[in-house]
């Protein structure tokens, strides 16, 4: 009896206290899914049947992994929507470790893929002469391969740890960090994710547009689209991924400072609101690989809106 009581305590601690927002949050993951799948699903059509991405000598290979993880986070979003409906989280623990490993992971892969194509844009633009590790290897699944490798064992924490709820909502993560190695990796692992890569972006961006400005002969049409690309990543980033770690270092400090529970409340609903916003990148992806190649965007326009044309 006495454990009924305390499983039925836990699911009772599991439920947002604003179902009206929650029910928002499903709303606009369902917009996301309806939006972004057929999206998603045409650009993977194209880079298999039409680009045959394996034969190129382009970006198409990252692309190609860059759209396989946008589809396989998307897979995952309708157990977040069910549960948001809800105004709960699973108390299925299996369901939401394997939720939490896809969440991680793919969008590791999306945001790895991202920073790997404009460093080899950098290359391409600032050092044009210069062998790099990126250009010799996207012609071949290797570094695909690798990226996709040494992100299992970063997310492998995700599944060392029980949750009393599946989503930050009066979870104890907070309180255990100070004490909880698997809290600590995770927690690493989810910011050394977005801040490691956005530097890198902006560092890349800084030098490209410097060498824009220093040349003064020569065609300058790659050298735009190459910041355009640079530029559109570091916006993606800025709208999708920034704003979630931020509430997530706020949801942190609330639970280690001991804030009151309408303020942690407060910090794990706005946490959730800008997790549900990342998955936007998923929308936003497409418009990276028309920035990454004209060939791309004339050849889309033309399988997909003819009439455009």
């Amino acid at each position: 009896m006495a454990t009924n009581e305390t499983n039925s305590t836990s699911l009772d601690d599991c439920k947002a206290t604003n179902k009206a927002l929650y029910t928002f949050y499903a709303a606009v993951m369902i917009l996301i899914i309806v939006l972004a799948l057929p999206l998603n699903a045409s650009v993977l059509h194209l880079f298999i049947f039409k680009l045959k991405f394996w034969k190129s000598n382009t970006n198409n290979i990252f692309l190609f992994n860059l759209v396989l993880a946008d589809i396989l986070l998307l897979f995952c979003l309708p157990i977040n929507t069910y549960n948001f409906l809800q105004g709960e989280l699973s108390g299925n623990y299996k369901v939401c470790k394997a939720m939490l490993f896809m969440l991680f992971l793919n969008r590791g892969a999306s945001i790895a893929f991202l920073t790997v194509i404009s460093i080899d844009r950098y290359f391409k633009v600032v050092h044009p002469n210069r062998t790099n590790l990126i250009r010799s290897l996207k012609k071949s699944p290797q570094i695909s391969i690798l990226i996709w490798v040494l992100l299992l064992p970063l997310t492998v924490p995700t599944m060392l740890k029980d949750f009393d709820c599946c989503n930050s909502h009066k979870s104890d993560v907070t309180e255990s960090l100070v004490k909880d190695a698997v809290d600590i990796i995770r927690e690493v692992v989810f910011f050394t994710q977005i801040l490691i890569p956005f530097t890198i972006l902006v560092y890349c961006t800084v030098h490209i547009v410097i060498r824009l400005r220093k040349k003064t002969v020569g065609n300058k049409t790659k050298l735009k689209r190459a910041v355009f690309l640079v530029i559109a990543v570091i916006v993606l980033f800025s709208v999708c991924f920034l704003p979630c770690a931020i509430a997530r270092m706020v949801l942190l400090i609330a639970g280690v400072q001991g804030w009151s529970e309408p303020y942690r409340e407060t910090a794990a609903a706005a946490f959730d609101g800008l997790l549900v916003l990342s998955f936007i990148d998923c929308l936003l992806d497409p418009f990276v690989y028309c920035f990454c190649s004209t060939k791309f965007k004339a050849l889309y326009l033309s399988s997909y809106f003819p009439f455009l044309g």
